[in-house]
């Protein structure tokens, strides 16, 4: 697979809070938030091959502590960037701090994603359509093969229908390639102090049916 490169494009970070008298402020200010989200976010596999860009809120609960919890995105966009704008926000955990005699205060945080154009010159507002309802219609298929594998480990699949589950994959790309880039980006993660987010890239690789993730399973994942 061609692998395009992207830059990340954030919405000027005041981030409107729910409270705009009880706001949360990042340790270091806007511009360190800034750097933090640029430096973190791995632009999503789907959503970078098919020059897709869009604005993802993020609400969240910041505590005294700093401590990110409840967090969601907000009129969520359903493509693939929605999880990678949850995931970088819940690495911002303890990283806040919120005004004097506050327990807890709610924000929300838009965050951009936008394409390299000079990568994207022959997208088209046509094709990137396409590409989006391709995804979520992609959603169920993928999900039937997970699910499949699930219930296969847990000895309750209807093994008469892997051949019918490998051709499904054959036809989602559920191959070594893809299972490579998965293990590229789940190290990134890894790196970046992510355990969840790796974790979750190597269960979804067990749940296609291989076990090339397995050690890395249960090396960090118990």
């Amino acid at each position: 697979m061609q692998k395009l490169r992207f830059f990340i494009m954030l919405i000027s970070v005041f981030a409107a809070a729910f409270n705009a008298h009880a706001q949360p402020s990042f340790k270091g200010g806007e511009q360190a938030l800034d750097a933090y989200l640029k430096q973190h976010i791995i632009y999503p596999e789907f959503s970078s091959k098919n020059c897709i860009e869009a604005t993802v809120k993020v609400s969240f609960r910041v505590d005294k502590n700093g401590k990110v919890s409840n967090v969601k995105t907000r009129d969520a966009v359903g493509l693939d960037l929605d999880d990678e704008a949850i995931r970088v926000v819940k690495m911002t955990t303890g990283k806040w701090t919120i005004p004097a005699g506050r327990e807890a205060v709610n924000y929300l945080l838009p965050i951009r994603f936008t394409p390299d154009q000079s990568h994207c010159q022959a997208a088209t507002k046509m094709t990137i359509a396409q590409a989006i309802a391709t995804y979520r219609a992609r959603q169920e298929l993928e999900n039937a093969v997970t699910n499949y594998y699930e219930n296969k480990y847990a000895g309750k699949a209807d093994t008469t229908k892997q051949s019918a589950i490998d051709a499904l994959k054959k036809q989602l790309g559920f191959d070594d390639e893809l299972i490579d880039e998965l293990l590229e980006k789940a190290a990134a993660k890894l790196k970046q102090g992510d355990n969840e987010g790796a974790c979750a890239d190597w269960k979804f690789i067990r749940n296609i049916g291989s076990t090339r993730a397995d050690d890395l399973l249960a090396r960090y994942c118990k």
